[in-house]
């Protein structure tokens, strides 16, 4: 059967206060009975006290116990004498108690011996007078038991016996018995009262406490729909308010990868469908006769092919990336030689659009790295091809390279056009592109600086994209060197 959480947390909670208030109430019904106990022999110990002055003044008065031996219901008198009306101890006298009469038997005579104590737990019953031996002269017929309590008795300085005592053991009048009763019984009900009590509070505050977990589930269950736009209020600063403000961070970051998936998609389409419309339209402008089916228009169509091919290979390294299939063989290689024959390559190519160049390259300081050389000479190539394209005919491009620790520092900086703060923490976000026309005049998808941060990255780097004092863009890559051998 299923059991909602509410439930679940009352039960919780009725469950450890009625463990609580059971344990209180059988330590309160074990106290009680045991303090009163306590309380009655305490009681008893005073009238003790009292009945031992009253047989020192006797054994005083008399000039010993003979008479005591020779009328036993004298002991029975001296002990009702210290008798009074005690509340607590069970016991009810409002005047000593006569001694009690002779019983009659058939065919003997009258006897003025004392009757034999009808309850062996009152008092007279368990006291003993013994003499200096500790041999008994009055009392109960047996011997005082070993936990019993002794006093001793003096007359004119001298040791004239003991009197002995056995203190109760438990609780055996009717109104002790009866008192004792009422306590449990009152105490049964304050328990009761406690439960009930727990359970009324209980429930409302079980209900309280989960109301933001059902709030939560049911957000959760509406960004599992797809309603990524959900939120929940956050509450006080303790684990359900920190769970509330996870979940908000959540459900906003999923709002953003569906709007990165979605502009992702647009953008790969309008990306495709710009070679394919021009593919399409040479294509039927020669099948109509429009255009004859030449060199010209072949040119042109093998252009559009490259640019649709150079696209997918890019999205298609991407891909590789996000799954982690992106292969790359690594070795100890010269990133300074790497650099040069990069430079080299592009160096015709900067001339023809007027960029003049200006590399600072270390001499005869080596810069080994642990790197693919494939992926490497990619990473440059980008960089240099953006360059190319973004910078104003007429400017200027500088490449530095330096060792900073164990680390070498790559940085590429053109001249202008250069672009906002808010667009350089874009440069490297997938088909981004400054100009917002998206004019494909310049070439590219958006796709290049993308790559080089995968590139980067897998080789333990960073990349980042700052203002160039030229007033273009300037790029800053930091590679780890190695201490390893060349291969």
């Amino acid at each position: 059967m299923k059991i909602m959480i509410k439930y679940r947390l009352f039960l919780a909670m009725l469950a450890a206060t009625g463990a609580v208030v059971i344990c209180m109430f059988l330590i309160m019904q074990w106290s009680i009975a045991r303090g009163f106990l306590a309380y009655v022999n305490t009681m008893e110990k005073e009238r003790f006290e009292k009945l031992a002055e009253v047989l020192e003044e006797s054994y005083r008065a008399k000039g010993g116990w003979d008479f005591l031996r020779d009328d036993p219901s004298a002991w029975i008198r001296l002990v009702a004498s210290t008798q009074q009306r005690e509340a607590a101890s069970g016991e009810r006298w409002d005047r000593p108690e006569r001694p009690p009469r002779p019983r009659r038997e058939p065919g003997f005579a009258n006897t003025t011996a004392a009757r034999p104590p009808r309850y062996p737990y009152r008092f007279d019953s368990r006291v003993w007078l013994l003499d200096q031996g500790r041999k008994r002269i009055a009392g109960a017929p047996e011997q005082p038991p070993e936990h019993s309590m002794y006093h001793r008795l003096h007359s004119d300085g001298r040791l004239v016996g003991y009197l002995a005592m056995r203190p109760r053991q438990r609780l055996t009048e009717s109104h002790q018995l009866l008192f004792v009763k009422k306590q449990k019984s009152a105490m049964a009900l304050a328990a009761g009262a406690m439960l009930l009590v727990s359970a009324v509070i209980s429930l409302p505050l079980a209900n309280r406490l989960v109301r933001p977990i059902k709030r939560l589930a049911a957000s959760t269950h509406r960004l599992a729909n797809g309603e990524f736009s959900t939120r929940v209020a956050v509450g006080p600063e303790d684990e359900l308010g920190q769970l509330a403000r996870d979940f908000n961070t959540l459900a906003l970051s999923l709002e953003k990868n569906e709007q990165a998936r979605r502009r992702w998609v647009a953008d790969i389409s309008h990306e495709l469908r710009t070679p394919l419309s021009i593919l399409r339209g040479e294509i039927e402008a020669i099948q109509d006769g429009v255009r004859q089916a030449g060199p010209e228009s072949m040119r042109s169509l093998h252009g559009e092919v490259m640019r649709l091919s150079r696209l997918v290979d890019d999205l298609y390294q991407i891909s590789l990336y996000d799954i982690g299939a992106l292969t790359y063989r690594k070795s100890v290689i010269d990133l300074r030689e790497l650099l040069e024959d990069a430079l080299d390559s592009f160096d015709a190519e900067l001339g023809q659009k007027g960029i003049a160049l200006h590399a600072e390259l270390p001499a005869a300081a080596a810069f080994p790295v642990f790197a693919d050389p494939g992926r490497l000479q990619q990473l440059l190539a980008n960089l240099l091809d953006n360059s190319l394209k973004y910078t104003d005919a007429g400017g200027e491009l500088s490449v530095k390279l330096e060792r900073r620790g164990d680390r070498a520092l790559l940085e590429f900086a053109d001249s202008a056009p250069g672009v906002t703060p808010e667009e350089l923490e874009k440069l490297f976000d997938r088909l981004y592109r400054v100009e917002s026309s998206r004019n494909r005049a310049l070439g590219g998808a958006g796709l290049g600086l993308a790559i080089c941060k995968n590139i980067v990255e897998a080789h333990e780097g960073t990349i980042r994209a700052l203002p160039s004092p030229k007033g273009g863009i300037l790029i800053a890559i930091e590679l780890p060197l190695t201490t390893g051998s060349r291969v």
